[in-house]
């Protein structure tokens, strides 16, 4: 089941919503200062080309250097990156069959907003653990 809501989810939205973010890696890569931000906007578009079967969790040891870049991301990147999920999900959520899908694009607002800090591990991985 899975495999199969990430197909569909790449046909519809994954493949423009990664199109987006690596194009934000790449503005990013471009000056010097902004490398960590590119990076981790390209670790977000394999989280947005396939998000079923993976989570976000907390990086142990991120301190105030995530907090600060966080705040410089929203700034320059993050909000309309959150934008392009919000207004594809509510997109997807108009029809039944879309709301599993309306749903994982909200599930990747926090980490558009938020990605320094942050990790992306299979589900499996994030709950076995507890």
């Amino acid at each position: 089941m899975r495999t199969l809501l990430n197909l569909i989810w790449l046909v519809l939205a994954g493949f423009w919503l990664a199109v987006g973010y690596v194009i934000a890696g790449l503005i990013c890569c471009i000056l010097i200062v902004t490398i960590p931000f590119g990076i981790a906007s390209f670790r977000i578009a394999g989280f947005a080309l396939w998000p079923f079967g993976r989570t976000v969790v907390d990086r142990r040891g991120a301190g105030a250097g995530s907090v600060l870049g966080n705040i410089i991301w929203v700034v320059l990147a993050g909000w309309w990156l959150a934008l392009g999920h919000l207004v594809t999900g509510i997109a997807l959520c108009v029809s039944i069959i879309g709301i599993p899908l309306g749903l994982a694009n909200f599930k990747l607002i926090p980490i558009s907003l938020l990605p320094l800090g942050k990790d992306i591990v299979s589900t499996e991985e994030a709950f076995g653990a507890r």
